[in-house]
């Protein structure tokens, strides 16, 4: 789950920020989603960058090409017609640069400045024991941009849609989250695709059926619950289908062996009374749906087929990984048997 407490007071006070036009000097932001990270930074260009001034007062910088006496300029570049500047400097490791260097420019920032280091396709980790992470915790704020919670993301989802034209139900954007992920850029995507698709206003599980690209977690769980069902044709076409998409067997295997062991807990946490919630909290899920669905395909079978399921699929595994069968053969395999002892 995302962490909480000082992360999200960073978060909340940014949004206040750009709210109120209160902006600090300095920012680091980081974080898995992406969409948001890139939405808040253009928020702050439009409040500090006057229109049509953006080349003469936002300056840019890559890490690769990363330069201290470059940055040290570009700070005191002041203002064109403007009462700010911008620099965004994007993945650099502040960490394992010239720390003393760094702590001495981001000490002394003109008021002026408004300097955002952004963590993009590497990760940020801070290193508390140096200076720097102290001049950062003093002048500046560290921003994560974390995964948002069900109830924040489905209110969203039912926003981009109105702004198509279209409704959906709470239920059916939580199975949109469940089928594609809760990446919100992914997200993006797929709502315009069902948008464009759908043609009423209401937008059903059909519509999102038909278009939306699932995630392969939703693709292996669509195929378990076909077996759940008794639907072995219906499980077998969907294997069939992501041999066609050319996955790879050992990853669809991988994933495969992970759901049957939510599975299989599932299956314990129900014969001992356990809900939802206490899955969540197992398998370390951000939102109570796919939970609520593990428990509700769980119910369906038996302890036992649960713990041969997860025991055949190591023994697939191994035998995938130290012979030469072919990995397409070992998984048709594996579904014909996990079908024919569903009620075992």
């Amino acid at each position: 789950m995302p962490p909480k407490g000082k992360t999200d007071a960073a978060y909340q006070k940014l949004k206040q920020d750009i709210r109120e036009n209160t902006l600090g000097s300095l920012y680091v932001f980081h974080g898995e989603e992406a969409y948001l990270r890139d939405y808040y930074l253009g928020e702050m260009k439009k409040k500090l960058l006057p229109a049509g001034m953006e080349e003469f007062n936002l300056h840019t910088m890559d890490g690769r090409s990363f330069d201290g006496k470059v940055l040290a300029q570009l700070v005191d570049c002041l203002p064109m017609m403007s009462r700010r500047t911008m620099v965004v400097v994007s993945d650099y490791d502040l960490f394992k640069g010239d720390k003393e260097a760094l702590t001495a420019i981001l000490s002394d920032l003109p008021d002026y400045v408004c300097l955002v280091f952004v963590y993009d396709l590497i990760p940020y980790k801070a290193d508390a024991r140096t200076k720097l992470a102290g001049v950062l915790k003093e002048k500046g704020s560290v921003v994560a941009f974390n995964r948002q919670a069900q109830g924040d993301l489905t209110d969203w989802i039912a926003r981009r849609f109105r702004a198509l034209d279209h409704d959906i139900s709470t239920e059916d954007a939580k199975y949109l989250i469940f089928l594609c992920g809760d990446l919100m850029n992914t997200l993006v995507s797929e709502i315009g695709k069902i948008g464009s698709y759908a043609g009423d206003r209401r937008v059903t599980r059909r519509d999102i059926d038909a278009v939306a690209t699932p995630q392969l977690d939703a693709v292996v769980f669509q195929m378990t619950d076909a077996i759940a069902a008794g639907n072995f044709d219906r499980a077998a076409g969907v294997l069939g289908d992501l041999f066609h998409m050319q996955e790879a067997p050992i990853k669809l295997l991988s994933v495969l062996g992970r759901q049957l062991r939510q599975l299989y807990s599932a299956r314990l946490a129900i014969d001992r009374g356990k809900n939802a919630a206490y899955l969540m909290e197992l398998w370390g899920l951000r939102s109570a749906y796919p939970a609520e669905r593990l428990m509700q395909s769980a119910r369906r079978f038996s302890l036992a087929w649960c713990r041969r399921a997860v025991i055949r699929c190591a023994e697939t595994d191994l035998t995938m990984k130290s012979t030469g069968t072919s990995g397409e053969e070992l998984l048709t395999g594996l579904l014909m048997e996990l079908a024919v002892r569903r009620g075992a």
